[in-house]
C-alpha cells in the first residue's frame, strides 16, 4: 500500500473513462501510473508510454511498485474496413492480450486487476421485468461483447494460476462531460430540433454516469469484497428513452420534439434501413439489477442522473460556444 492508498496503474488512461479516473485518483490522493498509447498532447502527471497493447506487450517493468491495475483499455472491432484480421482472430488477441496482462501483473506484484467489461456480455436487450444480474448466463450478440466476455473468463484463469485479486465490472451506456457516440448524437439532434419518432416507445434503459462509475472504481481499489466480483453499476432505476430525452433537452435548453409513432412501424423501418441494431439500442430494453454492486460493496452512486445530465449537456453547450 502506498501512503494514502494503493498504488494504482490505469490502462487506456487517455480515454474517456481512464482520463477522468485518472484525474480523480490524483486529486483524491492516491498514486497513480498512466498507461497510454501514445504520449498525450496535455500533461497528465506520471505517465508511461506502453504502446498499443497485445499478446506479446512487455509490460512487467511498467508495473513494478503498482498495487492494483485497472484495465480501461480496449481495441473496438472496425466494422466498415475490417482488414486482414478475421472476426475470430479480433476475440482471440483480445483474450490473449488480457490474459498476458495479468500474468505479467501477477509477476510484477500487482495485488488485484479490475477489468472494465460491458454490460453487452449479458446480450443485447433485457426482456421485460428481468434486468441483467450478475449471475445470468453470457448471452453476447456481437464482436465487442463475445470478446469482453471470453477475456473475462481468461483473466479468471490466470489469476487463478497466479494468485491475483480479478474483479470485473460490466458497465452499461456512460455518460458525462467530452461523450461522444450515440449520446453526443442525441445531444446534436435535439440542438437542431430534429423530431425524435420515440414518443410512444415504453422501454428501461439503464446508465451510468461518468462520475458514478468513477466512484465504483475507486472503490474496488481495497474493498475487501471486490475481489471474485462481477459488478453491475448504474445510476439508479432504469428510464425510457422517451424520459431520457426529455431531460437531455431541459437541459440544453431544447425541448425535445418526440412524435408518437407506433412501434411497429419503427421497427419495420429499422429493419428495412439495416438499422435493426440502432432500434434496438434506442427503442429496445437494457436494464440492470443495480442491488447487487450496491449490498456487495455497500455503494451508492454519489451523483443522481437529472444532474449528471445536466452536467453532461452543459460541458457540451461549453464546447460548441468555444468552437465560435
Amino acid at each position: 500500500m502506498g501512503a494514502k492508498g494503493p498504488r494504482v496503474a490505469v490502462t487506456g488512461a487517455a480515454g474517456f473513462i481512464g482520463r477522468a479516473l485518472v484525474a480523480h485518483l490524483r486529486a483524491t490522493g492516491y498514486p497513480c501510473r498512466a498507461l497510454v498509447r501514445n504520449p498525450p498532447r496535455n500533461p497528465m502527471g506520471e505517465v508511461v508510454v506502453s504502446g498499443a497493447l497485445g499478446p506479446e506487450s512487455e509490460l512487467q517493468g511498467m508495473l513494478r511498485d503498482i498495487d492494483v491495475l485497472v484495465h480501461a483499455a480496449w481495441r473496438i472491432p472496425q466494422r466498415r474496413s475490417p482488414g486482414p484480421q478475421t472476426p475470430a482472430q479480433y476475440c482471440q488477441e483480445t483474450t490473449e492480450t488480457l490474459a498476458n496482462l495479468a500474468r505479467q501483473a501477477g509477476r510484477a506484484g500487482v495485488r488485484r486487476l479490475i477489468f472494465l467489461s460491458s454490460i453487452k456480455v449479458h446480450g443485447e436487450t433485457s426482456r421485460p421485468g428481468k434486468p441483467f444480474r450478475p449471475g445470468d448466463i453470457p448471452a453476447p450478440a456481437q464482436l465487442y461483447a463475445l470478446a469482453k466476455c471470453s477475456a473475462e473468463q481468461a483473466l479468471r484463469e490466470a489469476a487463478a494460476e497466479i494468485g491475483l485479486e480479478a474483479v470485473v465490472i460490466r458497465p452499461p451506456l456512460v455518460y458525462g462531460p467530452r461523450v461522444r457516440g450515440n449520446f453526443r448524437t442525441m445531444m446534436v439532434w435535439l440542438m437542431r430540433g430534429v423530431p425524435l419518432p420515440f414518443g410512444a416507445i415504453d422501454n428501461r434503459r439503464s446508465l451510468v454516469a461518468l462520475d458514478n462509475l468513477i466512484d465504483l472504481l475507486t472503490t474496488c481499489l481495497a474493498h475487501p469484497a471486490a475481489p471474485s466480483a462481477v459488478l453491475l453499476p448504474a445510476d439508479g432505476a432504469a428510464v425510457s428513452t422517451p424520459h431520457l430525452l426529455t431531460v437531455l433537452g431541459r437541459a440544453l435548453g431544447c425541448p425535445a420534439r418526440l412524435p408518437r409513432i407506433p412501434v411497429p412501424i419503427l421497427r419495420l423501418g429499422g429493419l428495412a434501413l439495416g438499422r435493426g441494431g440502432s432500434f434496438d439500442r434506442l427503442c429496445g430494453s437494457l436494464e440492470i439489477d443495480v442491488a447487487p454492486a450496491r449490498g456487495q460493496l455497500d455503494w451508492m452512486p454519489p451523483v443522481d442522473m437529472e444532474s449528471a445530465v445536466a452536467a453532461t449537456a452543459a460541458a457540451f453547450l461549453s464546447e460548441r460556444a468555444s468552437k465560435r
